[in-house]
């Protein structure tokens, strides 16, 4: 990390140029399993976000009292402490979400976005960097399934967050909300971001080449 890294650059970066799931890959698991509606795609963000923004600020506060032998133990403590509370939350609050995401809101604290960013992150910087960090990887989490959602569930159901938008007479596909459905999908939009990259990529190549060309001339003028 950059010593002068700001938070909002810190945000960025998690939110797009080191994206949890399109970037690094990391959190398949829920990526593909939970995703077949928009609707699934954002609360399980939502209660991913709850849970990191709360353990990197716990662990940033108390990375310098942790003992680094038992610094492990410590981080999944802590992240299964924010799971149970958003688990029974969501219970509580919001129970046929909660019943659609099944185990794997339980399965948070083993999400290993969440453990990578508290031992590559959040241990190591202050708080104001760390809860940046946690904003950005949540958004950019969040924001991913949330895309993968919306595609599975369009396609699958011709509907999206229960309305439809698609006509009668679109034939769903239903292997979109099948698991096959998440691969395809995030494997079209992994092409996608990669074509768009190699396509910026070349055209800035093009324009400092471009720029090479012309100083010769320039300097020749002047």
């Amino acid at each position: 990390m950059s010593q002068t890294e700001t938070p909002a650059e810190r945000l960025v970066k998690g939110l797009w140029r080191e994206n949890p799931v399109f970037v690094m890959v990391l959190g398949l698991c829920p990526a593909m399993a939970v995703t077949n509606s928009l609707t699934n795609g954002l609360v399980m963000g939502a209660a991913t976000a709850f849970v990191l923004v709360g353990s990197s600020l716990l662990v940033s506060l108390s990375r310098k009292v942790i003992p680094d032998a038992v610094r492990v133990p410590c981080y999944i403590i802590i992240i299964a402490t924010f799971v149970t509370t958003v688990d029974y939350s969501l219970a509580a609050l919001l129970p046929a979400a909660h019943k659609q995401l099944g185990a794997f809101i339980a399965l948070i604290v083993v999400n290993c976005v969440i453990f990578a960013r508290q031992e590559a992150y959040a241990s190591k910087n202050p708080v104001g960097l760390a809860l940046a960090d946690a904003v950005g990887m949540s958004l950019g989490f969040t924001v991913s399934l949330s895309m993968i959602g919306a595609v599975r569930e369009v396609l699958g159901t011709g509907t999206l967050l229960g309305f439809r938008v698609l006509g009668a007479s679109f034939e769903p596909w239903a292997i979109m909300i099948l698991p096959p459905g998440g691969f395809l999908t995030l494997g079209a939009l992994l092409t996608g971001f990669a074509w768009f990259r190699e396509r910026r990529e070349r055209g800035a190549r093009r324009g400092g080449l471009a720029q090479g060309a012309v100083r010769p001339g320039a300097e020749v003028a002047r």
